[in-house]
């Protein structure tokens, strides 16, 4: 019997779609899914919905939840990370204090002013977890789906030793979004992709082991298409690789489309995808559930009916070929790179195909990006590093230098704006921040 561990299992969306997935392989239909939370009432939601789907389907499985971290890590086969420090209170002063500076912000939780102090306020619990892994579970595949992704796995794979990446289903996500504006079977589908998380571009995407970019583009002529992804179609028409994650997040982490209001207006408003670049759409929708998000759970809870097959999320494959039925699997993780990306900043961390299989989580060489992707990657990798080095040191400077070259923010505020910016959000993460003493 193999031991999962949920650590931050009060994510209700996320353990229930993971431990759905994890039980419909055979080799854990008797898995041991121990549920680790701080907060009882998320915890106990976790465990009635993995009992109802391990009764759906009738499976011999374990179901425990604890709100003690060592019991659930001890002897853990896997892991699995996804937690949030802090909560919309101080989560909203990422986006409302740059917004005061003129610097706008959709999601907030990636790079730039708001994803630096989301890493900050995250990263100390992200190192007690993992120093706990290393302590209970040393042996564990640890799967972090916590953002921002690229700097606490970079942290984390720095400072201690157990076996983690991060994922992020943007990269299989929008692979079938492509595929299906060209009328592609994903059976027919491959692609090589890389970059960093939530900016890794397809280097190629093929279908039946022809270029499919000339098919791409000829698609985006359609207004619906165009309109479906209006900063990432623009991305690709201009830069000629497509990029992975949604077009809201990605207008953060560049300079081009929400520098001046009539950017945003056309950009970032009226694109017909899910999340088109709304500012503080992530707010809005938190604010919104706060009041409802027990009865939501309520609601999946009280059903007849639960869909349990297989989903399309890396995590329960990525478990079975390396501590399951061996089933070799290709996926797109976050890793150190580490001779991967010859044109990216050694040690940093990088969005790369690996190669998972019996007892190991391999990366693969990629070589060089095109110049103009590299670039663009390097400012943000960059940026990374600095806020890195200034959480471990506890340098304040340091922080400020990773806002300052942010291409959105630089695009937008002075330095002296700039340094006013950080100092306001750092007055307002007092009491998360023991590295700088608030």
């Amino acid at each position: 019997m193999k031991k999962i561990a949920f650590i931050g299992a009060g994510s209700f969306g996320f353990t229930r779609t993971l431990v759905k997935d994890i039980l419909s392989f055979p080799a854990f239909s008797d898995a041991h899914i121990a549920l680790m939370d701080i907060n009882p009432k998320r915890l106990e939601a976790s465990r009635q919905a993995c009992e109802k789907i391990k009764a759906k389907g009738n499976y011999p499985a374990t179901i425990t939840a604890t709100l003690n971290r060592a019991e659930a890590l001890e002897g853990a086969d896997g892991v699995v990370i996804t937690i949030l420090n802090g909560g919309v209170s101080v989560f909203r002063t990422d986006i409302e204090i740059p917004k005061k500076y003129g610097v706008d912000i959709n999601v907030g939780d990636t790079r730039g002013p708001s994803g630096i102090f989301r890493y900050l306020r995250t990263v100390n619990d992200m190192l007690d977890i993992c120093r706990d892994v290393d302590k209970y579970c040393p042996d564990a595949i640890v799967l972090n789906y916590t953002n921002p992704m690229a700097m606490l796995c970079r942290t984390v794979q720095g400072e201690c030793k157990c076996n983690i990446t991060g994922l992020c289903h943007s990269v299989q996500g929008t692979a079938e979004m492509l595929a299906n504006w060209i009328g592609a079977d994903m059976n027919d589908v491959t692609y090589t992709c890389a970059g960093i998380n939530h900016q890794a571009f397809y280097l190629d995407f093929k279908v039946n082991g022809k270029d499919a970019y000339p098919d791409i583009r000829k698609a985006m002529e359609k207004p619906e298409i165009y309109n479906a992804e209006q900063v990432r179609n623009e991305m690709f028409l201009h830069l000629d690789y497509y990029v992975t994650e949604s077009s809201g997040h990605n207008s953060e982490y560049v300079s081009w489309f929400r520098k001046r209001e009539d950017l945003i207006e056309k950009y970032c408003t009226h694109g017909t995808g899910w999340n088109p670049g709304e500012y503080a759409y992530i707010v809005k929708r938190y604010l919104e559930r706060e009041d409802t998000w027990e009865n939501e759970i309520k609601e999946w809870l009280a059903k007849d009916d639960i869909d349990i097959s297989r989903g399309r999320e890396y995590a329960a494959s990525i478990f079975n070929a390396v501590f399951g039925d061996n089933e070799m699997f290709e996926f797109n993780g976050n890793v150190r790179n580490f001779g991967l990306i010859d044109n990216l900043p050694e040690g940093c961390c990088v969005e790369v195909p690996v190669l998972d299989s019996k007892g190991r989580l391999r990366a693969m060489h990629v070589g060089p990006l095109p110049a103009q992707l590299a670039l663009l990657n390097n400012i943000s990798a960059r940026c990374e590093e600095l806020a890195i080095e200034g959480s471990l040191e506890g340098d304040r400077r340091k922080i400020y230098y990773a806002v300052a070259f942010d291409p959105l923010t630089s695009a937008v505020c002075s330095l002296s704006e700039i340094q006013s910016m950080v100092d306001e959000m750092f007055e307002a993460n007092r009491g998360y921040l023991p590295q700088f003493g608030l």
